[in-house]
């Protein structure tokens, strides 16, 4: 399979700037394929918004139709730890060792990269794809390191908290959602939708 990207978050919805960074991944870093693993609830963050069913729902609306994507739900079953480590030491007994790992997160993310659980040890199971979000440099977060590359892309001003926050409000958030997702939220009044 050679070099396979990992796109993991709660995808409370997914949106727009999620797919540029799993395009942008696919082509700078030359990747077989790109899983896309959503997060349950797991201790050490605010649990998500949207059921699971509905966040995997707009999940396979979004990727549908990029043979190169692929969902992998084992952070929702139960028991699981939700933690980066135990996921890629699952997935690299399953593909074996010719595989090579890239994680796929926003220069904000990097930034707390050293909070993250068994982090050395995540540096032999994968490298880790860099991308600029805004109000975040990419490049100055931390000193270079080994493992740590910085994929160029133009940071999309769009997160998932705000677009809860403007579906709440009745406002138009057309530009910053595939089309679909934007439907399946509005068919089933997600996030505080009219």
């Amino acid at each position: 399979m050679g070099q396979v990207g990992i796109l993991g978050g709660t995808f409370d919805p997914v949106h727009n700037a999620h797919l540029a960074m799993a395009r942008a991944a696919l082509d700078a870093l030359g990747l077989a394929r790109v899983f896309w693993l959503p997060t349950g609830s797991p201790p050490y963050r605010k649990p998500p918004v949207a059921a699971t069913a509905d966040r995997l729902a707009m999940l396979r609306l979004a990727i549908e139709g990029e043979p190169r994507y692929a969902l992998d739900e084992r952070e929702l079953a139960p028991g699981a730890s939700g933690y980066t480590f135990d996921t890629l030491t699952a997935l690299r007994a399953e593909l074996g060792p010719g595989v090579s790992f890239f994680m796929l997160i926003g220069s904000d993310q990097h930034a707390k990269l050293a909070t993250w659980h068994r982090v050395d040890e995540l540096f032999g199971l994968c490298s880790f794809a860099v991308f600029a979000r805004p109000g975040w440099n990419a490049g100055a977060v931390h000193a270079p390191r080994n493992g740590v590359i910085h994929v160029p892309m133009e940071p999309l001003a769009v997160s998932a908290s705000a677009i809860r926050s403007r579906i709440g409000r009745g406002e138009d958030v057309s530009a910053m959602l595939p089309a679909a997702v934007l439907r399946y939220i509005r068919q089933h009044r997600l996030y505080g939708h009219p």
